[in-house]
């Protein structure tokens, strides 16, 4: 049974967030450490669309993708970064009612892109792999496009969905959330109502939006590699598996925080917990995507040589 806010209760029309810590040489070390994370994970993500737009051996489906998810990862990681950086060093961290509902937002939107992403990234490995010969005809410029823009779509309708729903709650206080941005469980523990139909609403939008992607994926990755060991040259064997393990890691470090986070009973919300997994998936896997792509990636490395004067790039 919902339990319904007495009329003399006050309603919330801001949050505070209690951030990282409440130390202020603490405060001011993590500045420090962050506000270098933030910048290398914007000037990398940068490094990889920048060499991708300029070398035209990089025009590739492939690439495009890699493109979208770099500025993703850009666009991630600044809806929360920010904001966290402010926090570290200021006396107030008090955001409004609408503040927190649109870093919810469009951090749940640019997530949920992300998790379609991979999949469109799956297969992509899996028309390259399974039908070489016929790659270009499949994934034509046309349907990359509409991938693209659909993924973005059905991820910005279903993230407003999902705002909607914890947004609609009744907040009543306390105001303060232990956490260093607006992420859905810890916004949503301060409810003052019973959370277990929303919760149930959640997990099935969850079960959509994250479950559905990975299991695509795994069925990618079935066949592809069905594909690689039928492979009689070991050589075309490592290149073909080469060529998939940079999505694996990056999906991994993604999907991983995230499905605990998300999939799990709000019964079982640790904030300390919760923050330092929210901390790997919102601002270290950013960090690493780019490290993770280009390192593996010898077009990558030839574009930047390109770039730093050992060669010139098409334009």
């Amino acid at each position: 049974m919902w339990m319904i806010p007495e009329q003399n209760q006050s309603w919330v029309s801001e949050f505070i967030l209690l951030g990282l810590s409440s130390d202020p040489t603490t405060n001011s070390i993590l500045f420090t450490v962050f506000l270098l994370i933030y910048l290398s994970s914007v000037m990398g993500n940068g490094l990889i669309i920048m060499l991708i737009c300029m070398d035209t051996q990089l025009h590739t489906p492939m690439y495009f993708f890699l493109c979208i998810l770099a500025v993703l990862d850009m666009c991630h990681v600044t809806t929360t970064m920010p904001q966290m950086l402010v926090h570290l060093l200021a006396k107030s961290r008090t955001i409004s009612f609408a503040g927190c509902w649109l870093q919810m937002y469009v951090f749940g939107a640019l997530a949920t892109t992300e998790c379609t992403l991979f999949v469109i990234m799956a297969y992509d490995r899996y028309v390259a792999i399974c039908y070489p010969l016929h790659y270009t005809v499949i994934l034509n410029w046309g349907l990359c496009l509409w991938l693209a823009a659909g993924s973005c779509f059905c991820a910005f309708l279903s993230a407003l969905l999902h705002t909607f729903f914890t947004m609609s709650l009744p907040y009543c206080g306390p105001d303060k959330i232990n956490h260093y941005f607006f992420e859905v469980p810890a916004v949503r523990s301060l409810a003052c109502m019973d959370t277990h139909l929303i919760e149930m609403v959640d997990q099935v939008l969850i079960v959509l939006i994250g479950l559905t992607p990975i299991s695509l994926i795994v069925a990618s990755y079935v066949h592809i590699v069905m594909a690689i060991l039928k492979i009689k040259s070991t050589q075309g064997r490592c290149k073909a598996f080469s060529t998939c393990a940079s999505h694996l890691t990056v999906v991994s470090f993604f999907y991983g925080p995230g499905i605990y986070i998300y999939i799990r009973p709000t019964s079982s919300y640790s904030p300390e917990r919760d923050k330092q997994i929210s901390l790997f998936y919102n601002a270290f896997t950013t960090l690493l995507n780019p490290v993770v792509y280009s390192m593996r990636n010898k077009d990558i490395k030839r574009a930047f040589l390109k770039v730093i004067g050992y060669g010139k790039v098409d334009c």
